[in-house]
């Protein structure tokens, strides 16, 4: 896998280069040519984010798939990861790559594209930024928990001092940027801040990973799921797309007990209260319990389950569709060892999540093993 330090701005880098950063340090991991030696290339982009139809026209080049198969996926980077899973299990793949990158500074104005997710019949006429959304839901959410804003903004210093350990955050810092309202009770502080980045990740069968490697990492459980797309019929007291996906994914690895038996977890904190509600919907924390435990230091780098020790999308930037194999890379570094200055002890399970954001209702979720 590869993914160079995310930034805030790459004027002087295309999205290709970062993709072709990103494929030289995969590959050299993996051990493989790409040439020859991987069978198959999923891809995630949005066209809406890219600027361009047909986006995955674009991807190949720079990939080293000139004359292979290609496919994109219009979601989050994790989706891709499970095409490509699903492709290494119908046997006709032994190696496939995965590619999501994030242009974020090149956008000029995400909130408008955000907008154009919003129905447009119903909810789109409203003239509301997307983000209007997301204040709504964090106070329904602090309403029936009992969470407070404090303690979100806790999930803040907890994620932004953890990214201060890590070589991949972009610009880390514990010091809180300036706190503005976006949508009561949600604030700037509250929001990952966009970072530019591109991860490249290799997936290959059970018999082709040990050949390439001697620490490979297991994918046990995947899980996917989408909500209402309606802002009007959605249960607005529970991320279900997360409740969902993790249930698949936790009966494909047999879990039983995932606040027991999942040692790391990496899940979407697009917004500070989302890290708490998908802890409550994963069931890593009881219901209304995430914010109790969080003051005790439960979720923290090294506490009995840490949770976004690599500073998650608030600490290291939010990559829009690759947070997700973000996650992944994350979990997957603690399960070998490799996390460096943030790594947790003696980790061998863990789980990542994704979100694609305000105003979807869509998740996905993986369990991971070593």
């Amino acid at each position: 896998m590869g993914v160079p330090q995310l930034r805030p701005c790459s004027p002087e880098l295309s999205y290709k280069e970062l993709i072709f950063e990103a494929a030289l340090e995969a590959y050299a991991d993996a051990g493989v040519d790409p040439r020859s030696d991987v069978d198959s290339f999923v891809c995630s982009s949005e066209d809406f984010l890219e600027g361009t139809s047909i986006f995955d026209e674009y991807v190949p080049d720079q990939l080293g798939a000139i004359l292979k198969p290609v496919c994109t996926i219009s979601a989050d980077g994790m989706y891709s990861l499970i095409t490509a899973y699903m492709q290494i299990l119908t046997g006709v793949f032994d190696v496939v790559a995965v590619e999501a990158h994030s242009k974020a500074s090149d956008i000029v104005n995400l909130s408008a594209v955000y907008d154009l997710a919003l129905d447009p019949i119903f909810n789109r006429p409203l003239q509301l930024d997307a983000r209007f959304v997301a204040g709504l839901e964090m106070a329904k959410y602090l309403h029936l928990s009992g969470a407070r804003k404090e303690h979100c903004r806790r999930v803040v210093e907890k994620n932004r001092s953890n990214a201060i350990q890590n070589s991949l955050a972009m610009r880390p810092t514990s010091i809180l940027p300036d706190d503005t309202t976006i949508s009561d009770p949600l604030t700037t502080t509250d929001a990952a801040p966009l970072a530019d980045g591109a991860a490249v990740l290799v997936l290959a069968s059970e018999q082709a990973a040990k050949d390439l490697r001697d620490d490979p990492v297991w994918i046990s459980g995947v899980g996917w799921a989408s909500d209402s797309p309606s802002l009007e019929t959605r249960d607005w007291s529970i991320p279900q797309y997360a409740g969902l996906s993790a249930k698949q994914a936790y009966k494909l690895a047999k879990i039983r007990n995932p606040s027991q038996d999942i040692e790391v977890a990496e899940v979407d904190d697009t917004y500070s209260y989302k890290e708490l509600q998908h802890l409550e919907a994963l069931n890593l924390a009881g219901d209304g319990r995430a914010h109790k435990m969080l003051d005790k230091g439960y979720f923290d780098a090294h506490g009995p389950l840490p949770v976004n020790p690599s500073g998650g999308s608030i600490g290291m930037g939010h990559t829009l569709e690759m947070s997700g194999l973000l996650r992944v890379v994350e979990v997957v570094l603690q399960l070998r060892g490799q996390a460096g200055a943030h790594q947790v002890n003696g980790a061998h399970t863990g789980l990542a999540q994704c979100w694609r954001g305000i105003p979807s209702a869509s998740g996905a979720a993986i369990v991971l093993e070593s």
